[in-house]
């Protein structure tokens, strides 16, 4: 496949993916990006979404919970929290993702008292949580 690039995804639990990929779709923190073949050097931390990647044999989606990704002109690492295949992202699997999301922004909303930075980052990252899910098809009022 001409102007491919190495793609691997690998969370705690397991390497996810090691493909030749012509296009992969990454949720940033600082909003979402493809990268290509030849993209210019990156780094970028990545908030919960849905990572899309397009090889010779389709496309895979992957739902990630946050991480890195680190893009060159011929890869593109992705280090993820948590990541799993999206058909592997069930109600329950979801429901305890959202779960400890709202757990992470109580916990920081009691120690950061009276410091928009931290809570409104958790509060953030729980919103991102809730828009990944309703995206693919969840309900976050389970």
């Amino acid at each position: 496949m001409a102007d491919t690039m190495q793609f691997d995804l690998v969370s705690p639990e397991r390497r996810l993916a090691s493909v030749q990929a012509s296009e992969v779709q990454i949720p940033g923190a600082d909003g979402d990006m493809t990268a290509m073949a030849d993209h210019a050097p990156t780094i970028t931390t990545l908030r919960p979404g849905l990572l899309r990647v397009v090889h010779s044999g389709g496309t895979d989606e992957y739902v990630v919970s946050g991480g890195f990704a680190e893009i060159t002109a011929g890869s593109v690492s992705v280090l993820a929290e948590e990541a799993l295949p999206r058909g592997e992202v069930t109600q329950e699997v979801f429901d305890r993702m959202l779960g400890a999301a709202r757990d992470a922004h109580a916990q920081v909303v009691e120690t950061f008292k009276n410091e928009p930075g931290p809570v409104d980052d958790a509060a953030k990252l729980l919103a991102d949580m809730v828009a990944m899910g309703t995206h693919i098809g969840l309900d976050p009022r389970q």
